[in-house]
């Protein structure tokens, strides 16, 4: 189970008296007052953090400690009390100490008299950055080794990691979205199938973000495309980023016209993907229509609040900018939160010949801040059809820049895991194509520091020897040279070389093997 009280919350549910679905019903956060400290502090143990989020904890927090309050969970004695006024759970978080329901203004009124209700707030409906509509593809396959997915992984340096034996093993990703549709043949490869770790449809509240009963017949396409950029292994056809990386996915977006999900579950989710040790988080939705310009500040919107401290908790995370379009006008922005949260890497997006997609969203934020950050390709990128078991597509939006900047990083975290948010937003934009070009950010607030490179974000401060990027020249670079020696069969597709042909010659040999060993 994702949060440590649901199960008294079912046994509160199911004392309930049926509602009346004629009543008028609010959509609201109960902010709740300081939560019951444990005798001796808030211990790993308080908390439904699993090893693996603590041991990332441990190497990349930036708040002090390991755990603090906001790690426990709600107190059932409270989430009952809410709940016997008759109002309808809809999440809750730890992290702002809140719970959201479904309450009439009779029931408003009965929580607010509750002796540990702080405020109430409103909630607002969300939406993903776009309504893209997936463009199957016809004919052959195009681009090399990668199939469809060959052109968009080249632009952002992928191949080249994947070279270096780098394809996301070990990493975990999650993915916050509409949900999951896993029947397609990319995703049950014999040699590379999707690997799900955790799962949760914070809408059902169940263990399933695949297609249910219920679902709207879009629900399931646009997080399907999402996973499939990352995910997706059919060799020759279409390869992901990290097919290698285990994912925790979270269903948290409400798809149909007359249904409407708010960030309480967004909020929910980013909690639940912190806590299963997730090593990054990845997210294509959005919302906008109830803030104001001036709110985009890095401190307002809730799902901005809770990404500032999921990145304080060491979790790197990646957010679309938008689909809005831009201006040359550095002074007005159109980015969407939680783009503006202080550490998040907002993501743009381009075509293939780096140009800025007109629908991209631009900066900056309302304190003056940078975003987008970071491009990738976002126009017919290619992914599975979201139905079609053998079928691939093509769907643009910041939407699908965000998953292959996510899936690139994965493999960049994966060489450099010393790298913690503030280092790997730092080997990002000093290695992206326009800051490494030019020396600055774009001043117009559009492109930011342009297109990510994930060879030489993971390259960063490491010597040309050291091929396996480890931080030392070692026995394991000697092996990896000694194994690709000889002219060179299988080179680089970034550079068109080996990675162990250090004087570029085309050929492993004893002058690469003389310059590895004097940098021992």
């Amino acid at each position: 189970m994702p949060l440590f009280s649901l199960c008294a919350l079912s046994l509160a549910l199911a004392a309930l008296p049926p509602s009346h679905a004629s009543t008028p019903r609010n959509t609201l956060w109960i902010s709740l007052t300081e939560k019951a400290i444990p005798k001796g502090g808030v211990r790993p143990e308080h908390t439904p953090l699993t090893p693996r989020a603590l041991a990332r904890r441990a190497r990349h927090r930036t708040d002090a400690g390991l755990v603090d309050a906001r790690d426990l969970p709600i107190a059932t004695d409270r989430l009952a009390a809410v709940l016997a006024t008759g109002a309808t759970f809809r999440t809750e978080s730890r992290w702002l100490n809140a719970i959201s329901v479904e309450a009439s203004d009779a029931q408003l009124r009965r929580i607010a008299r509750l002796p540990f209700v702080r405020a109430v707030w409103g909630l607002h409906a969300s939406q993903v950055t776009e309504a893209p509509q997936e463009t199957p593809f016809e004919g052959g396959i195009s681009g090399g080794g990668y199939g469809f997915m060959d052109a968009q992984l080249m632009q952002i340096d992928v191949p080249s990691m994947h070279a270096r034996g780098f394809h996301g093993e070990g990493m975990v990703i999650g993915i916050l979205d509409t949900g999951f549709n896993r029947v397609h043949e990319a995703f049950h490869s014999v040699d590379h199938p999707v690997q799900v770790l955790a799962e949760w449809d914070f809408i059902n509240n169940d263990g399933n973000t695949g297609i249910q009963e219920g679902d709207g017949t879009e629900q399931h396409k646009h997080g399907t495309w999402i996973l499939g950029t990352m995910a997706a292994y059919a060799a020759g056809t279409a390869v992901g980023s990290a097919y290698g990386a285990q994912f925790v996915l979270a269903k948290t977006e409400v798809v149909a016209t007359e249904t409407v999900i708010e960030e309480d579950y967004y909020v929910a989710g980013l909690e639940f993907i912190e806590a299963q040790g997730a090593d990054l988080a990845t997210s294509s939705l959005g919302y906008i229509d109830w803030y104001t310009p001036e709110q985009l500040d890095g401190l307002t919107a809730i799902t901005t609040r809770a990404v500032n401290i999921a990145t304080a908790n060491g979790l790197p995370c990646l957010t679309a900018a938008g689909n809005a379009g831009h201006d040359a006008d550095p002074l007005t922005h159109s980015i969407i939160a939680p783009a503006d949260a202080f550490d998040v890497i907002t993501c743009g997006a381009a075509d293939l010949a780096g140009v800025i997609a007109g629908f991209s969203s631009d900066g900056p934020t309302a304190d003056g801040r940078v975003k987008p950050e970071i491009l990738a390709c976002g126009v017919a990128v290619a992914s599975v059809n979201s139905t079609n078991t053998t079928g691939y597509s093509g769907v643009s939006g910041t939407s699908l820049s965000t998953p292959l900047v996510a899936g690139a990083t994965a493999l960049v975290l994966q060489a450099r895991a010393d790298y913690g948010v503030a280092q790997l937003r730092s080997a990002l934009f000093a290695t992206a194509s326009d800051f490494v070009s030019n020396g600055v950010t774009d001043p117009t607030f559009v492109r930011g520091y342009g297109v990510m490179s994930a060879l030489d974000a993971a390259k960063r401060n490491r010597a040309a020897e050291d091929l396996n990027l480890d931080g030392a020249v070692t026995a394991q670079d000697l092996a990896l040279m000694l194994s690709s020696w000889g002219p060179c069969t299988d080179p680089d597709p970034a550079s068109g070389l080996c990675v162990a042909d250090l004087d570029g010659d085309g050929t492993v040999g004893a002058t690469d093997l003389a310059r590895l060993l004097s940098a021992w």
